[in-house]
């Protein structure tokens, strides 16, 4: 089983969505399962809920299997795990040519979301900034190219 890296509050908000799902998402299903099973509908009508509600169900039950497997046995990266260099949880302010200065938090990959800018260690550039220092110009290879960024800043 490959590692599961995530960062302190990566793996509080895991947490607090399994312990949702688990509580608070499974008896809403459980309600919704019940009603549709003894509503009163046409055939076709409740055939069609009870399917939807139990396609809903085992999507609810997949993510929490999904979640206790990446909660089950995480290596949790906090800030003061690296020293100047960039490694999972450190934030990075990187900058593109003229372009204005960005700003990314490196995470694992369970907990990447580059529109919130956390973004994957295994990405492109994650990848390309893992173990840099400020100053470091590095090259990100993508499908599409590649670029050039300088790294400004690590936190």
């Amino acid at each position: 089983m490959p590692t599961i890296f995530l960062t302190r509050p990566g793996y509080e908000k895991l947490q607090q969505e399994l312990e949702y799902l688990r509580t608070v998402k499974r008896a809403e299903m459980a309600a919704r399962l019940h009603e549709a099973i003894d509503g009163d509908y046409s055939d076709i009508d409740m055939d069609a809920e009870i399917i939807n509600a139990r396609h809903d169900q085992a999507f609810l039950e997949g993510r929490i299997v999904e979640l206790e497997r990446l909660l089950s046995n995480p290596v949790i990266k906090d800030k003061n795990c690296y020293e100047g260099a960039v490694d999972i949880g450190a934030t990075v302010t990187i900058k593109e040519g003229g372009l204005e200065p960005e700003v990314y938090t490196i995470v694992g990959p369970a907990e990447a979301s580059p529109s919130e800018g956390l973004i994957s260690h295994e990405s492109p550039l994650g990848s390309a900034l893992m173990n840099r220092c400020p100053g470091d110009s590095v090259t990100v290879k993508c499908p599409d190219g590649s670029f050039t960024v300088c790294i400004l800043k690590v936190e």
